[in-house]
């Protein structure tokens, strides 16, 4: 699991109103919580090494990252082919 705290209230409303376990339910909301801390750079890394491994060119990749960063939560700002590939390669 990831370092980022899980309110107990939070762990305690998910298992009155569902049927998850405590265990359960805190596994999720770290999910989430970590999903929703995720820096647009982390993002870019993590997601070209999956778009790799299915064979993608990094072209399409770069096409691929672009309008995915859009649609994310972060609303990062639209960043060029150039950006992308210095935020992976540095």
């Amino acid at each position: 699991m990831s370092d980022i705290s899980v309110p107990t209230e939070l762990i305690d409303h998910l298992c009155r109103c569902s049927r998850l376990t405590a265990e359960e339910a805190e596994h999720i909301v770290s999910e989430v919580l970590s999903y929703y801390s995720e820096t647009p750079e982390d993002y870019v890394r993590h997601r070209h090494q999956e778009l790799q491994a299915l064979g993608k060119n990094n072209s399409d990749i770069y096409s691929t990252l672009q309008a995915e960063l859009q649609a994310r939560r972060f609303g990062a700002k639209p960043l060029t082919t150039r950006q992308i590939r210095r935020t992976i390669y540095g």
